[in-house]
Parts: C-alpha cells; sequence; structure tokens
C-alpha cells in the first residue's frame, strides 16, 4: 500500500477516462464514477464537520464513517468486489438507535441550521442523499448493501444534526407552516 499513491500525477486521465480499482478504464462522466464523486464529497464535508467543536462521541462516529466511505468508494471503484457489509449497516442502526433515543419526539418539521455544526450535519445529509441517487443510479451489478448503507447513514446524519444543536445548548429549528405570506 505505502507505493500505491507514488505518483499523484499520472497524466492518464488527460483524455476524459480514468481507471477503476479492477484495471479497467471509464469515461469521467461515467455514473459509477459520479457515485465515488459524491461519496468522495460526502466524506470531505464530514471532515469539514469535523472541524468543529463536536463532542467526543460523535467525533468517533463520525471518523469511523468516513473509513466506511472510503472502503464504500473501493467497492464502487472495483466491479463485483464487496467491502460494505451487513455489519456496516448493524452499526448504523446501532447509532441511530442510541442518538435518537435521546432526542424529543418530532412533531413538525425541521429547518437545516440551529447551531453552525448542526447545519454543517444537515449539509452532510443532502450531500449523502445525493450520493445515494448516485448509488441508486448504477443499479445491477453493485450489491444492495452500499445503497442501504447511504440511505441509513442520510437518516443518521439527520439525528446527529439534531444532537449537535443540542449538544450546543440550542434546539432545532422549526418549520412555520402558518408564517403567512412574506412580504418583500
Amino acid at each position: 500500500m505505502g507505493n500505491r499513491l507514488s505518483r499523484i500525477v499520472t497524466r492518464t486521465g488527460d483524455g476524459g477516462t480514468t481507471g477503476l480499482g479492477d484495471g479497467s478504464r471509464v469515461r469521467k462522466d461515467d455514473a459509477r464514477i459520479a457515485a465515488i464523486g459524491d461519496v468522495d464529497e460526502l466524506n470531505s464535508q464530514i471532515g469539514v464537520l469535523l472541524c468543529e467543536t463536536v463532542p467526543d462521541d460523535m467525533r468517533a462516529v463520525l471518523v469511523a464513517i468516513q473509513h466506511d466511505l472510503f472502503d464504500l468508494g473501493g467497492e464502487l471503484c472495483m466491479p463485483g468486489h464487496t467491502i460494505v457489509t451487513d455489519n456496516h449497516l448493524a452499526r448504523l442502526d446501532g447509532w441511530l438507535a442510541e442518538y435518537n433515543a435521546k432526542l424529543p419526539p418530532l412533531k413538525e418539521f425541521i429547518l437545516p441550521g440551529g447551531s453552525r455544526a448542526a447545519a454543517l450535519a444537515h449539509v452532510c445529509r443532502t450531500v449523502c442523499r445525493r450520493a445515494e441517487r448516485s448509488v441508486v443510479m448504477l443499479g445491477a451489478p453493485l450489491a444492495d448493501t452500499p445503497r442501504r448503507y447511504v440511505n441509513r447513514l442520510s437518516d443518521l446524519l439527520f439525528v446527529l444534526a439534531r444532537m449537535l444543536n443540542s449538544a450546543d445548548g440550542g434546539s432545532d429549528v422549526y418549520w412555520r407552516h402558518d408564517r403567512g405570506a412574506v412580504k418583500c
């Protein structure tokens, strides 16, 4: 693994193609490359979120998710290879249950916002939803687990955004359906 990235500039992509993990080449606008890019962007957005003050337990969860997303990107770049397993899903489900149990039930929709960290978690959630759409577009021969993983992850990011507002001493920003017309 140490020599794997010995050269960053290879010029092999100058013609509009990129290499997959199995050695094949595809166009850079291929649906698989879009999915890999969306997962990579999500990982980067989580990195931005981790620049904020985040409680240690949530920080550990987010770092573990970053590693999972790197695994997911690896699975996406190696057609027919499985890396993300039901164990990954079980961990997400465990975190979802743990954190959701600490929150009051929602009675209204919430808007992205509150604390800066919570707003960034909402950005991560929306990027995750885009990554999910990209993974779904790939369809077969991709296994179901990556699709299920990103679906569950977006739910967890929503819950973590709420937890981050709570940890910051604030609350969720509720959508008001009765606000009337906005005057300009």
